[in-house]
């Protein structure tokens, strides 16, 4: 089986494959301190939870954005697992597309493997909007080639900068505003209608900027916790896809075994 890590900003998300199946995850907070021992203590409990041994495991590939998880990563899979790890856009897990911008180094792993997966399971011309810490907007060409595309803050990032920067302010859950109204009457509201429609405009904005400029119709593909949300409220996307980064982690590590 192979055992797929997606390290983010603020989580960590360890999946079982079965083939292009998935059996299970689970999730960590990210903490670039936890040692390969910590990781395996939870690991290994939670495997066994599920009826799976570390004999199971026979491939290991990870998409980190947090480059001093690695080596701890590398300890959990070669002293717990006795694999080396694939890393996502190295090696025999290099990159099977072109990257067309700039400096293509500088493109973040999860973008690349949403790219990667976004193409294989969607036809034409696309759009694949990821809600994690930042929200990332990627535009991936009919061919599979990487094009550009925009990182604006988080959903929560900014909720949090509106909440730490005001005094009077209350922390609040994201969700849909209890009214269709765009006229908040009292505070809750007002910060609600701000964070939830003020970024479905963004998000309409955005895409309709972005097809302008490809000059063809271009689908949306969600994916990120918030895609739901914003999914059940709006007719922004195309498809939501909440497994796509882990997807395209077994379908890089199923190429670079073959």
């Amino acid at each position: 089986m192979l055992l797929a890590v997606d390290v983010g900003n603020t989580n960590v998300v360890f999946a079982m494959f079965e083939g292009e199946a998935m059996r299970t995850r689970w999730r960590i907070a990210t903490d670039p301190r936890r040692t390969g021992d910590e990781y395996a203590v939870w690991l290994l409990q939670l495997m066994q939870i599920e009826g799976l041994s570390r004999s199971d495991v026979s491939a290991m590939i990870v998409c980190s954005v947090v480059p001093r998880a690695r080596h701890n990563l590398e300890v959990l899979a070669q002293k717990y697992f006795g694999v080396d790890p694939l890393f996502a856009g190295e090696g025999a897990a290099a990159w099977p597309f072109p990257i067309r911008v700039d400096e293509p180094r500088s493109l973040g792993a999860d973008r690349a493997v949403n790219a990667l997966a976004a193409h294989a399971k969607y036809a034409g011309d696309l759009i694949v909007i990821d809600f994690g810490t930042a929200t990332t907007f990627d535009v991936v060409d009919t061919d599979g080639a990487y094009r550009g595309g925009i990182i604006a803050p988080g959903i929560n990032l900014s909720l949090d900068a509106l909440v730490s920067n005001t005094a009077k302010l209350p922390r609040i859950a994201i969700e849909q505003p209890r009214s269709s109204s765009v006229i908040g009457t009292n505070t809750e509201d007002q910060m609600l209608i701000g964070v939830f429609w003020g970024y479905v405009a963004m998000m309409e904005g955005l895409i309709a900027r972005i097809r302008a400029e490809i000059g063809r119709p271009a689908k949306v593909i969600a994916t990120g916790g918030l895609a739901v949300l914003f999914d059940q409220h709006s007719d922004i996307f195309d498809a939501v896809d909440g497994d796509l980064t882990l997807q395209g982690l077994a379908m890089l590590a199923a190429r670079a075994a073959d």
